[in-house]
């Protein structure tokens, strides 16, 4: 019985890959490409000879079959144009395919875009939304941005070089004039990394230049701004503290975090309150 490696290889810069990877590819006996012309230059700089296969989008349907023919007598590696496998490109209905008829499925780590461009980006990467590709026609894109307008998480996106300009009106249309990253051509020669707003990048872009390959990083929503407080709000919460006996430097201190006051201020109230307050 055959596995199915999911094998990542480099998005630009041909050095990026791991020495598993590079054995996995020589030891399998047939490996499927989403672009078989890009595979052959990453095979022939390692000198690797394995039998290779096309794999995309359009001919998926009839290729995933013939690739569980092969796995019934040895292993297959499955690589994507550029990155990991299943990232924005074909490879899911395989995995789900190959998984259904029994068959291991193991990936080889290493390179993806998204990662990548949200390490040089600066911006929150714990929690992210990934939205691959956006649509091409702008009321779908508009339509997608709207789904995560709200959410606090970091927005990651890949654009065509020649929808660069629209795609960053819808995104500041939709998602307001955010700080933003345009990270092109990453891990390339010409790699460049340009940080600003939205509107800032889109006026760059605009000026200069949009060829190359586009990963954008958007900042999440902006947490809603805290009501100020009122005096007699934070009076409120002092004269409570004072009925129960707090100290001054806590109650002062507790209702400054929390109201956001300079301490000297709320101390100065408290006095005033605790005055009032017969003993």
């Amino acid at each position: 019985m055959g596995t199915l490696y999911i094998v990542a290889t480099p998005i630009g810069n041909l050095e990026d890959i791991t020495l598993r990877a590079l054995r996995i590819l020589r030891e399998v006996r047939l490996i499927a490409a989403e672009d078989t012309r890009t595979a052959r230059k990453l095979l022939s700089r390692y000198d690797i000879h394995t039998p290779t296969t096309s794999y995309f989008t359009h001919n998926q349907v009839l290729k995933t079959p013939y690739i569980l023919d092969q796995l019934a007598v040895g292993d297959v590696a499955l690589i994507s144009e550029a990155g990991t496998p299943g990232v924005s490109d074909p490879g899911a209905g395989l995995v789900r395919a190959v998984a259904a008829a029994g068959y291991p499925v193991v990936a080889i780590p290493g390179p993806s875009a998204v990662p990548t461009a949200m390490a040089v980006s600066g911006l929150p990467a714990d929690r992210f939304v990934f939205l691959g590709f956006l649509p091409r026609r702008s009321r779908e894109r508009r339509a997608l941005l709207a789904q995560v307008a709200a959410l606090p998480w970091t927005v990651v996106f890949f654009e065509a070089p020649h929808r660069v300009i629209e795609s960053l009106e819808d995104a500041e249309a939709v998602l307001g004039d955010r700080p933003a990253v345009a990270a092109r051509e990453l891990t390339k020669m010409h790699e460049q990394v340009q940080r600003g707003t939205l509107s800032q990048l889109r006026a760059e872009l605009q000026a200069g230049d949009t060829r190359g390959e586009f990963t954008f990083v958007v900042a999440g929503a902006p947490a809603p701004a805290k009501e100020a407080w009122t005096r007699d709000a934070v009076a409120e919460v002092l004269r409570e503290r004072i009925r129960e006996g707090a100290p001054a430097r806590q109650a002062t201190r507790e209702v400054a975090r929390a109201a956001g006051w300079r301490v000297r201020d709320v101390y100065q109230l408290y006095t005033e309150l605790k005055q009032e307050t017969p003993d």
